[in-house]
């Protein structure tokens, strides 16, 4: 028997790490969603920060208002499983048709999974689909630079064909049937997860695709995941 989803519900997993600074506004840019039928899904990792209570804070002060705009999960994690295992957690909880991907420390365009959700609807062959983004350094939201290196169409094929990377994680939306499929990110690989995901579901015959529009923004910090594998000058966004 396979695992029945909620047809037209999109589960937002959110990994969590040490995000007290950045959590309240990621989860802020979620509920302010022009897609109304979500489910937010906060994996905490073990943070040995504020960031469970700067959940909880918000659940108390502006959850309950907002709550109506889709259902919020918060799963704590009694020890730290590291980024592919906190995603799959969340991967697991979710019952949506479609899951979204949303780092803790970046915000989403109030549009973008509305615009996901019509782009997937509008082509059954496509199995996943990311977007364009733009990146900032935090405290300095206005000044933005789009990415340059996300490839389209027949492109991305070729990409990682090549041993390539051009979709960026944090922007990607795929239908639940993939995880139950293939699984989550993988373990075997610290700091290159995403790329092996999006290798796999190639491999695996589908189709995936980026959308042009920016709907998504980096943020840059001295804090990020991708620092401590790839230093201050790898290409922003690639890995977070």
């Amino acid at each position: 028997m396979s695992y029945r989803r909620i047809r037209g519900l999109v589960s937002v997993v959110v990994p969590a790490y040490n995000s007290a600074r950045y959590i309240r506004t990621c989860i802020n840019s979620l509920v302010k969603q022009s897609y109304p039928h979500i489910e937010i899904i906060i994996v905490n990792d073990a943070s040995s920060d504020r960031t469970a209570n700067v959940i909880q804070n918000w659940k108390k002060s502006t959850g309950a208002r907002l709550a109506s705009r889709g259902r919020i999960a918060v799963a704590v994690l009694p020890r730290n499983t590291g980024f592919s295992g906190a995603i799959t957690m969340g991967m697991f909880l979710s019952e949506g048709e479609f899951i979204a991907i949303q780092d803790a420390d970046d915000l989403s365009h109030p549009d973008r999974f509305k615009k996901q959700v019509q782009f997937l609807r509008d082509h059954p062959e496509v199995g996943l689909v990311g977007t364009n983004y733009a990146a900032f350094k935090s405290g300095s939201f206005k000044n933005q630079e789009i990415a340059n290196w996300i490839r389209f169409g027949n492109e991305i094929k070729e990409t990682y064909a090549a041993g390539g990377h051009c979709i960026c994680h944090g922007t990607i939306m795929f239908r639940g049937s993939i995880f139950d499929q293939i699984g989550g990110p993988t373990r075997r690989i610290e700091g290159a997860e995403d790329y092996e995901f999006i290798v796999r579901c190639i491999e695996n015959g589908i189709t995936v695709e980026n959308l042009p529009d920016v709907l998504y923004y980096y943020r840059n910090h001295a804090l990020q995941r991708s620092r401590k594998y790839f230093g201050k000058t790898e290409k922003k966004g690639r890995w977070k």
